[in-house]
């Protein structure tokens, strides 16, 4: 069924309203920055769960990637009813990420495919929250993600700050420390062979990728979407897995803890558009928390 088809209506001609009317509508806004096809390539980082028979229980996966990720429109808007206040009238996109690794020949190549929705939200009342975004996902590992978070632009380009693959024990980030795969002149069994194209800078801060496909002076405006499972900075938001991913009395195989990401949209000179986006989940396994960092840079 169209969405467009699920627009409010009380239809007073035929009988009482079924409730108070809805907000006012909300249209993309700077979601609409989003629309299109985008393509090109990137860096990820992930720490696998690896058989603690084998004598070790992690292996640090790395990737150049190549990217597609295309944006459609949903027509019509989005209801959602409302008991303590008015229905909200929402907007939204469809969306499709498709990722595969640049060093490895297709067709087993592929890394990553994930559908999902992004949202534009009406401020509420109950509970009082101002205007945001959200993003819901669905990964074939046996995850669904719900971040919601904030859009804004401004002029000139954004400040990308560093970011790191540290492992900390779970609850305690301010204990993060270096693992000795993340050496890249330390031979290990248990690290990526085909480490062509990434070098230590991109490991020890993955966002070095994102800052060296960035020319400030070249970046008129950018929009930015930040979203996040753990309630910050918008209330709303969290994480599902499969009994295989969150495990069982002994702990996960690789659960899921949260995820945040940060998208820039960035208007070029000459009319044309680039997004970056930094995104880290934390994986959960052997009492420790493990960063998994993706980012990329594409242009529609």
């Amino acid at each position: 069924m169209d969405l467009a088809s699920f627009k409010y209506d009380p239809d007073p001609g035929k009988g009482p309203a079924l409730g108070p009317a809805p907000q006012p509508a909300v249209g993309l806004e700077l979601l609409a920055a989003l629309s299109g096809k985008w393509v090109g390539e990137g860096f990820n980082t992930i720490w696998r769960p690896h058989q603690v028979s084998t004598g070790q229980d992690r292996f640090l996966e790395l990737n150049v990637t190549e990217e597609t990720l295309e944006f459609a429109e949903i027509p019509g808007q989005i209801p959602n009813r409302g008991l303590l206040q008015p229905d909200l009238e929402m907007a939204g996109l469809t969306y499709l990420q498709q990722i595969s690794d640049k060093n490895v020949p297709a067709p087993g190549n592929g890394l990553h495919v994930e559908p999902g929705v992004w949202l534009n939200i009406p401020a509420t009342a109950n509970p009082v929250e101002s205007k945001s975004v959200a993003r819901l996902a669905s990964i074939p590992h046996g995850t669904t993600i719900l971040a919601q978070g904030i859009a804004s632009k401004a002029s000139g380009a954004p400040s990308i700050l560093p970011i790191n693959i540290d492992p900390f024990p779970i609850g305690n980030p301010g204990a993060a420390a270096p693992f000795p795969e993340q050496n890249l002149l330390t031979n290990t069994p248990f690290r990526t062979a085909n480490l062509n194209g990434i070098n230590q800078a991109m490991v020890d801060n993955p966002n070095s990728v994102l800052v060296g496909r960035l020319n400030p002076p070249n970046v008129v405006s950018t929009t930015t979407l930040h979203v996040s499972t753990i309630d910050l900075p918008v209330v709303g938001g969290g994480t599902l897995g499969t009994a295989f991913l969150d495990g069982g009395p002994a702990g996960p195989n690789a659960g899921v803890e949260q995820v945040s990401a940060t998208f820039w949209i960035e208007e070029l000179a000459g009319n044309k558009f680039q997004l970056q986006y930094s995104q880290v989940v934390i994986l959960n396994f052997n009492h420790l928390s493990w960063p998994h960092v993706t980012v990329a840079t594409l242009e529609r």
